[in-house]
């Protein structure tokens, strides 16, 4: 199996595990629905829940907890993860093909994507 095989993989899986994990999510708040305060402000379009508040720690143990919210959120973090993983996964091929140019520009948008996913959100505090 070479590389591209891995991306596509990777990609696809990654997919149908964030679906998944939505899904769940989805079946938990109506099966376990929230405070109605809670349940209120979720159906809101103007909701004031802001997920940059929400550590992935506390997402993952309220995912262990089946709560409905954290899994969906834990299913967003599985999606934004996916395309990450795709451009770390295209760094190793660029190297093992010795293509250096690539690799630096690859590991540029990694930077990018790290610096736009961990420490902007921090500035923006």
């Amino acid at each position: 199996m070479d590389l591209e095989d891995v991306i596509g993989y990777t990609l696809r899986i990654g997919v149908i595990i964030s679906v998944a994990l939505i899904a769940a999510g989805v079946v938990l708040l109506v099966v376990r629905p929230p405070a109605p305060h809670m349940l209120q402000q979720l159906s809101n379009p103007r909701s004031l829940i802001n997920t940059s508040l929400v550590s992935p720690a506390q997402v993952l143990s309220g995912s262990a907890g089946l709560n409905g919210m954290d899994v969906i959120l834990l299913g967003l973090i599985v999606l934004i993860a996916t395309p990450v993983l795709r451009v770390a996964i295209g760094i190793v091929q660029f190297a093992r093909e010795r293509n250096y140019i690539y690799v630096i520009i690859t590991s540029i948008v990694l930077f990018n994507l790290f610096f736009a996913i961990f420490i902007i959100p921090i500035l923006l505090k």
